[in-house]
């Protein structure tokens, strides 16, 4: 789990993220409900929301082996802390950073 501070992440309020690998997700419903917005290069993600309720989820629909899913679309505490800070440099200047997590300001992985 790490937190992105890049200008997408945070425009759709879902800049903490968990990385999830796609064998461990198993959809039990609602997959039909999911929209997909795929951006214009460079960005690599689509960003998935939900059409119902219009909950950012992330790249939950990615076919890569790992990605991330937005940790706010969670219902439940999955026991994780955050692990990373990414984009650091593009932070505005009224969020605080409040954790001790190693801070990047490009993308760490």
């Amino acid at each position: 789990m790490g937190t992105c501070h890049c200008s997408r992440c945070r425009k759709v309020g879902a800049s903490t993220i968990v990385f999830v690998k796609k064998e461990s997700l198993i959809w039990i419903e609602g997959k039909s409900h999911v929209g997909l917005y795929q951006p214009e290069p460079p960005y690599r993600y689509g960003r998935s929301f939900c059409r119902i309720c219009g909950t950012s989820l992330g790249e939950i629909l990615s076919e890569d082996t790992s990605f991330p899913i937005a940790a706010n679309a969670l219902d439940t505490d999955f026991g994780l802390k955050n692990q990373f800070h990414e984009f650091v440099a593009e932070k505005p200047g009224w969020y605080e950073i409040c954790d001790d997590a190693p801070q990047s300001d490009v993308h760490p992985l």
